[in-house]
């Protein structure tokens, strides 16, 4: 089969097209053949040699497909409703991009009805990523008010749709006009350009003093601070990235008399049946909105698979709103 690989770690230009065995599906698991695979800022990070995948996965980079089921774990796909040539997205470990990727069958979901291969493809890594810290962890409800920190992003415009979907006041930061507009057309109620605004004032005047109840942090390093500062009684804080750097200084006091919770998490490297209880929870609360269009996906680029390096230094400019995508 065909695949991009990391041929040392470095620049886009070290990710290079190859030929690699056909992966073989083991005891609960599936492969997928690949139309589409999803790109990521993990990706770019394990490009980079900052982010190795976990202990028995593949070195190819990729977390997200989508395609045709091509072969299983036959007892395993019949118990879970798949059969071979069915449409499906799956969340991965690594192997996506390829023609060919091993998924586990509880972290495959049918492909939602009237979305293609690629939108598709932009979906597991974020939808997964999304529900498990902004309503998991992060327990926001209907009628709490959330800062998402970039909204633009993948995780942003995600966040963006599924925190309104579910009747949250949604306020984002972003750093251009162009993305501030595509976030408002997305439902995020108040946008605040962090490059020009202090994000952390914004929100205490847009909540009249009273503080967000959930922030989603992918900054960390000296934003937590501010955002400890602008988080309701009882507020969440939860950590999904460290773009700002791994050490944060805040009043440890006003958490304690505010009942703050700083929380976080990485998906990556945990168990699949911690992420097939996800996957069971998009599919029954979060696959009829993609179904019904009350959500959809963002796709800003899509590319030929050989050309991923161009993917990724458009990932690295910051200057895409939403999902990139590679075609097979």
């Amino acid at each position: 089969m065909k695949a991009v690989e990391i041929s040392s770690f470095g620049p886009p230009e070290v990710l290079r097209l190859t030929d690699r065995p056909e992966p073989v599906a083991g005891a609960g698991e599936l492969v997928i053949a690949v139309t589409a695979s999803g790109v990521n800022r993990p990706d770019v990070l394990q490009r980079r040699g900052f982010y190795p995948p976990p202990a028995g996965a593949s070195d190819l980079p990729g977390l997200e497909v989508a395609g045709t089921v091509a072969s299983g774990d036959a007892q395993a796909m019949q118990f879970a409703g798949f059969r071979v040539g069915e449409r499906v997205c799956a969340l991965v470990t690594g192997g996506g991009y390829a023609e060919r990727c091993v998924a586990p069958i509880g972290q495959c979901l049918p492909v939602p009805e009237g979305l293609t291969d690629i939108e598709a493809a932009s979906l597991p890594e974020t939808f997964f990523t999304v529900w498990s810290n902004v309503f998991d962890r992060g327990a926001l409800k209907k009628g709490e008010t959330i800062l998402i920190q970039g909204g633009g992003s993948g995780i942003g415009v995600t966040a963006i749709q599924l925190a309104r979907a579910a009747g949250a006041t949604v306020i984002v930061t972003v750093g251009s006009d162009d993305k501030a507009s595509a976030c408002i057309a997305l439902g995020a109620q108040h946008v605040i350009n962090h490059r020009t605004q202090d994000f952390a004032a914004e929100v205490l005047g847009l909540t009249s003093g009273r503080g967000v109840d959930v922030v989603l942090d992918i900054v960390a390093g000296d934003y937590v601070a501010r955002e400890v500062g602008c988080l309701a009684d009882d507020g969440r804080l939860v950590i999904i990235s460290v773009q700002g750097g791994k050490s944060a200084s805040f009043d440890a006091a006003e958490v304690m008399r505010r009942r703050l919770t700083i929380t976080g998490s990485t998906l990556r490297s945990r168990s699949v049946e911690f992420k097939s209880a996800i996957a069971r929870e998009l599919r029954s609360k979060v696959w009829g909105w993609l179904a019904s269009g009350v959500v959809k996906p963002v796709v800003f680029g899509v590319f030929p698979a050989f050309q991923a390096a161009n993917a990724h230094a458009l990932m690295e400019s910051n200057r895409h709103i939403g999902k990139l995508v590679l075609s097979w």
